[in-house]
């Protein structure tokens, strides 16, 4: 008889509930499902849905399908960002914009009208880098170029674009999304110049391009560019040459000159003038243009110190000065630094160093030749300048006026550019009177400049510099230039350089003045229904000092 089995490993087991595992489904309940059979991934399909098409995404990392640019899909998720109201200036949205992360910049609507097959990108590109080489030629700063590109790219449809500008270097990248390649193009800045018409028809070009209610198409644009850079200057040569002849004048009259030193000063700026062309035309770099611009004035002063004249020699080379000093690339050079283009800013700052030693070197071989033959300047009569306050009005106001034709502006900005240049002037004399250092009261009367010219420009929505450029004239410091030149040239090194020093403060008050008034500006006058900090142009947090 067969022996009873022992109990098996399942007899075993205790009966308890703490001997069952915790997966174990308790009793009366169905079964689970294998792990294995269970959806695992949060892209699966749920249960009833119809499976997608052969040629659709299947995964987030798998490209997109082609589509319209009319119609394309976000690049990312943005933020909840209300757009900007279309009566508000383009610079005022696109500055804003800018200094944004592309991923919480608004995404509006597509401004101008497109092909149903979208943008021609290239074509885009291409234009945009076009009116930023305008404009960056024309002088403009480097955050205004910037706004401007961008807001062309964006008014035809590429809102993820990267403008970059960099002294002579203009880029664009856009991205079309997050997984497409993107489209880069350059375009480099060869030859610059001052006309600030052909400044002011790219502002408009821009503005138009931008307005919603303007229907400008991309080959309407390409045309209205065409004839800007086809534009000639609104002034002939001999009427630059007069203006360069008065404002020399002017400036001699305002530092206490009489009728004889304004048309020795008027001579020779006009004799360093057609010198400077003839070179020009000739390829000589820029820097012995200007050596070549600065020596006929010296020169007439000198002689009439050997022939003893008794007139303020001093007044004709000084006011000679005032004509060649690059004030306008300084003003550009320190709006780029404190607008945070630090690259920019440092290579219009060598710019205007290289400028400024032509401008030395020019006059320095004048006056130490003139020593050798027996000159014998005054250094105190630079210093010494008669108050004359009806006649320096008037003075500096052509020397405005005329500085403001030299820069090719539009007649229509020359009539206020003056009177601006004239407010200036009577700050400054009056600051000066109630004895407040000189760079305080440069800085405070440039500081007006700015703000009216700022103004002006967001009354007719254009470039502020036409308003702010040629105001800034009579405060240049052509005195304390010509006494540091007098001094170096008779071994007085340190009172020489010190005079140097002090001309450079000034004109670090005038650009630094000018800047700030333009900002001060945009204090008082913000986007129309930008009270949240979302609409507000924010700051450049480049650097915190580490």
């Amino acid at each position: 008889m067969a022996e009873a089995e022992g109990p098996g490993p399942e007899d075993r087991k205790p009966k308890s509930d703490e001997a069952h595992s915790a997966f174990t489904p308790p009793p009366g309940m169905e079964p689970e499902v294998p792990v294995e059979d269970q959806p695992t991934s949060e892209f699966a399909l749920p249960e009833g849905a119809a499976p997608p098409p052969a040629d659709a995404e299947g995964s987030a990392f798998a490209a997109p399908a082609t589509y319209s640019a009319s119609q394309s899909p976000p690049a990312h998720t943005p933020l909840p960002a209300p757009g900007f109201p279309a009566a508000s200036p383009w610079q005022d949205r696109m500055r804003t914009m800018l200094r944004m992360p592309v991923d919480v910049r608004p995404v509006p609507e597509p401004v101008q009208r497109q092909s149903e097959s979208g943008p021609a990108v290239g074509r885009v590109l291409d234009l945009t880098l076009r009116i930023g080489e305008l404009l960056l030629a024309g002088g403009e700063g480097a955050e205004d170029v910037e706004a401007a590109m961008f807001a062309v790219a964006r008014s035809y449809g590429l809102d993820r674009c990267e403008p970059t500008v960099t002294f002579t270097l203009l880029s664009i990248t856009h991205q079309p999304s997050l997984v497409g390649n993107p489209v880069s193009a350059n375009r480099t800045v060869r030859r610059r110049g001052t006309d600030y018409t052909r400044l002011a028809a790219v502002f408009r070009l821009v503005d138009d391009i931008s307005a919603p209610e303007v229907d400008v198409s991309l080959e309407e644009a390409y045309r209205r560019l065409a004839v800007i850079r086809r534009n000639r200057h609104p002034y002939p040569t001999w009427v630059l040459t007069a203006a360069a002849g008065l404002l020399a004048g002017a400036a001699s009259t305002l530092v206490g000159g009489g009728v004889t030193v304004f048309f020795c000063a008027a001579l020779g700026a006009v004799l360093g003038d057609r010198l400077a062309w003839y070179f020009a035309d000739r390829g000589l770099p820029e820097f012995y243009q200007f050596v070549v611009a600065a020596m006929p004035p010296a020169a007439i002063g000198v002689a009439l110190k050997i022939a003893e004249f008794d007139v303020r020699a001093s007044a004709v080379i000084t006011g000679g000065l005032f004509a060649l000093l690059p004030g306008r690339a300084l003003v550009a050079a320190v709006q780029d630094g404190l607008t945070g283009f630090y690259i920019t800013a440092s290579a219009r700052l060598l710019e205007v160093m290289y400028l400024f030693i032509g401008i030395v070197v020019g006059v320095l071989v004048v006056i130490y030749v003139g020593l050798q033959f027996g000159a014998s300047p005054n250094p105190d009569e630079v210093l010494q300048i008669p108050h004359r306050p009806v006649l320096q009005i008037l003075a500096s106001m052509v020397l405005v006026f005329t500085f403001a034709i030299l820069l090719q502006q539009e007649r229509s900005t020359v009539w206020i550019v003056t009177l601006n240049g004239g407010v200036a002037w009577v700050t400054f004399g009056a600051l000066r009177a109630a004895e407040l250092p000189p760079v305080p009261s440069t800085a405070i009367a440039a500081g007006l400049v700015g703000l009216f010219g700022q103004l002006f420009s967001r009354y007719r929505f254009a470039s502020a510099l036409p308003y702010v450029t040629a105001a800034i004239g009579p405060l240049l410091p052509g005195s304390a230039t010509y006494y540091g030149l007098l001094s170096i040239a008779e071994n007085r090194l340190d009172a020489g350089l010190a005079s140097l020093t002090n001309a450079a403060a000034i004109a670090l008050a005038i650009a630094v003045g000018v800047n700030l008034g333009s900002e001060t500006s945009r204090l008082f006058m913000r986007i129309p229904g930008a009270r949240s900090s979302a609409k507000r142009r924010a700051a450049a947090k480049r650097t915190r000092g580490f």
